[in-house]
């Protein structure tokens, strides 16, 4: 199960199958493991369906539970830009 929360924390969210296949484990036992985990409160997951060139794959989509990943590096969104002026107008800064 550890090995299973590492790849979560490392990847983000994630489709069952994605996780069997990375850590070798078998996709019963996956599911078995994140059922436990998210008993615990430990990971969130739902039920899935996505369509790969007209295919349906349904599977359960798994992350941490409670866990934000950091914000990725680069360039600020309009929101985030209109934010900060918006609090730089109000602290009577002149920038």
């Amino acid at each position: 199960m550890q090995e299973i929360l590492k790849y979560l924390k490392d990847r983000g969210e994630q489709l069952d199958t994605d996780i069997a296949t990375a850590t070798g484990i078998s996709l019963e036992s996956v599911r078995r493991h994140v059922s436990a985990l998210s008993a615990r409160g430990e990971v969130m997951t739902c039920q899935s369906t996505r369509f790969n060139n007209g295919r349906k794959i349904e599977g359960v989509l798994c992350r941490i539970a409670g866990y934000v990943p950091p914000a990725a590096p680069g360039r600020k969104s309009k929101a985030q830009k209109a934010l900060a002026q918006a609090r730089s107008a109000t602290m009577g800064d002149p920038s």
